[in-house]
């Protein structure tokens, strides 16, 4: 494990990493590791800080192994597809690579976040036990996939925010939602390739109603009920329009379901 490395990524997406860890300085954190801290305990030093700063009970380490299992799915995706010489035309080239760091960006951030309690990277069939022969070979199909993948990701995410509610959990909470957001903005840019590429025509940035493929990725898309209200018909908007408004949480069980296709 190259913990330098895992800082200085935790660090590209949370500037407040050093300040989390007790108010440790930058400075003062690399300071530590690098004096009167044998190699073998250095892990389990910066395993504990991380703990400490973001995952302090144990629901959220539930939380964080959940969320570390789609991270690694999502990661080890976009890395083989990249690697897939004549897969990605070279004009959404840039996409995919932007996609694929800040995908290796969270697997890091959770890794650390989790110390000795993270998972390990599971094997995964992109083929979807047998659903997606041609993933790999066909543009067409990996984008579906990636779609797919990223708007689970951003239902699983939502899903989990009712458990990380609490005072301990509030930086993890804060790096949730911050994690949400980017998911949110792949799925939409690779629905948008949806559309200009021919794949699936009139795809729109955002789900509309429970459209979409496979459908258990889209289940409960269509609810129209938000904080208690009907809002079927409301000022005169399309029940269309309303269900884009809003984005539903998948449950966790939903979620491994959707992904268990995916691990071998």
């Amino acid at each position: 494990m190259n913990i330098f490395n895992i800082l200085s990524n935790i660090e590209k997406v949370d500037g407040e990493v050093f300040e989390r860890l007790n108010h440790v300085s930058r400075r003062g954190m690399f300071s530590t590791l690098g004096k009167k801290v044998s190699a073998v305990a250095v892990p389990t030093l910066v395993a504990g800080m991380l703990n400490k700063a973001y995952a302090t009970t144990p629901g959220a380490l539930d939380v964080l192994k959940f969320a570390l299992t789609l991270e690694y799915l999502e990661d080890e995706f976009y890395k083989m597809a990249l690697s897939t010489v004549g897969l990605i035309p070279d004009t959404d080239k840039a996409i995919f690579a932007q996609i694929s760091k800040q995908e290796s960006q969270h697997v890091a951030f959770l890794v650390g976040a989790l110390g000795t309690n993270a998972i390990t990277k599971p094997v995964f069939d992109f083929t979807a036990k047998g659903a997606f022969s041609d993933v790999f070979s066909n543009y067409s199909t990996f984008a579906i996939v990636s779609h797919a993948l990223e708007d689970t990701g951003v239902r699983a995410y939502k899903g989990q925010v009712g458990n990380l509610m609490t005072t301990e959990d509030k930086p993890l909470l804060q790096y949730a939602l911050q994690i949400h957001s980017v998911e949110a903005r792949h799925a939409s840019i690779v629905r948008r390739l949806l559309n200009t590429r021919g794949f699936v025509a009139g795809t729109k940035g955002w789900i509309t109603l429970a459209q979409g493929s496979p459908a258990s990725v889209y289940a409960g898309e269509d609810n129209l009920m938000q904080g208690g209200i009907n809002l079927t018909g409301l000022a005169g908007k399309s029940n269309e329009t309303i269900s884009e408004a809003f984005d539903e949480p998948l449950t966790k069980e939903a979620v491994l379901a959707i992904a268990s296709p995916f691990i071998a």
